[in-house]
């Protein structure tokens, strides 16, 4: 990455393939369609029911005994070698570390991980199946401290199960990427309010010219990308005890703390403290995976980024899919709330109370 700060702000974004997946339209078969096209390729019978999805078309299949199943129907955009890496990732943790609640990987009638369907254009994309995992969405329930520790301990397990895996397709482009936030500077025209623009330039200067110098010298390996409330999935007598995983769709080999910035992000609303979430989960992780001091330094301001790039992609996502925009900008109010609670601080301000876990002890 290129360290100069006024070279980084001023280059413009490049078209990459993460840009095309969220610039083209998820697929959309009908209910019947989606059915005959599982019965075909997994010889599996099931009703079907359409799930939430930013790029792909992905749909609950249940069957008449109580099996359930998730299809996925990737953007036509998306390379086949990002999907490759996504269905091996899943498997390597199935290999390595069985006890991950991650979704499993299942094969066609023909014993391969994925299929294809044409697209009413003629254009062919890929399918693949995974199996559901039941549970309770931690958006859905009361935050506790307990819970965010377990989210933070448990992301840090997932970590280590991905550490060492490598594929061909992980190094693709993403936008969702905290480490290529640079990328996102000509998003921030769009951006009408002319306060909330300058917050949002305040925030792209603080990366540039702060995180983005250290970047290439942080460890870096195969990370989720996307831990948050919808994401996580907790027992429904336990709320403290996660019990599945779900959606690898924003996974990339990148800096292993932006990793952890990304996630203690979403742990700042429903505190009169916005950083009390965030530090338990931080200490719970640290406790684990330890973080060095290059990158105790620079979580914070990831952190902040994470909420950055949430006010940038989805402004501009739902002003081009206006029917999707409840989705597309499901996190777009608690992002903006972060940045103005952030606006005020220091680096070293934010860096030491998001830190507290971590230098008192996950427990406190």
């Amino acid at each position: 990455m290129d360290s100069d700060s006024e070279t980084a702000r001023m280059a413009p974004e490049k078209r990459t393939t993460a840009t095309a997946a969220l610039s083209t339209t998820a697929p959309d078969f009908a209910p019947t369609e989606v059915k005959a096209l599982v019965r075909r390729l997994y010889g599996i019978d099931g009703s079907v029911q359409s799930l939430a999805g930013e790029r792909d078309q992905n749909c609950l299949v249940e069957t008449a005994d109580g099996r359930r199943y998730v299809i996925k129907i990737s953007n036509p955009s998306e390379p086949v070698s990002v999907v490759d890496f996504q269905i091996a990732a899943l498997d390597h943790i199935a290999r390595v570390s069985p006890e991950q609640p991650v979704p499993r990987v299942v094969r066609t009638l023909e014993g391969r991980t994925h299929g294809s369907v044409a697209l009413p254009g003629g254009q062919h994309t890929t399918v693949r199946m995974l199996t559901y995992l039941e549970g309770v969405q931690i958006r859905e329930t009361v935050r506790t401290p307990a819970q965010r520790r377990a989210m933070g301990t448990g992301l840090a397990r997932l970590n280590r199960a991905l550490h060492g895996f490598s594929h061909p397709g992980a190094t693709h482009d993403l936008l969702w990427n905290v480490a290529a936030a640079h990328r996102l500077v000509a998003k921030l025209e769009g951006i009408v309010d002319a306060r909330r623009r300058a917050l949002a330039e305040a925030f792209m200067a603080r990366f540039i010219d702060h995180v983005l110098p250290c970047l290439a010298s942080l460890r870096s390996q195969v990370i989720h990308n996307d831990y948050h409330l919808y994401n996580v999935l907790v027992a429904p007598d336990d709320h403290a005890r996660i019990v599945g995983v779900i959606d690898f769709g924003d996974m990339l080999h990148a800096p292993l703390v932006g990793e952890v910035g990304t996630a203690a992000a979403f742990h700042m609303a429903g505190n009169a403290d916005p950083f009390e979430g965030p530090a338990q989960f931080v200490g719970a992780y640290h406790a684990a995976v330890p973080l060095t001091d290059v990158e105790q330094d620079i979580v914070a301001d990831l952190m902040a980024t994470r909420h950055l790039i949430t006010v940038l992609i989805s402004e501009w996502r739902a002003a081009r899919y206006p029917e999707n925009r409840a989705y597309i900008m499901r996190h777009n109010p608690a992002a903006w709330e972060a940045l103005s609670q952030m606006a005020d601080l220091s680096r070293n301000t934010a860096r030491d109370r998001l830190l507290a876990g971590v230098r008192n002890g996950a427990s406190q």
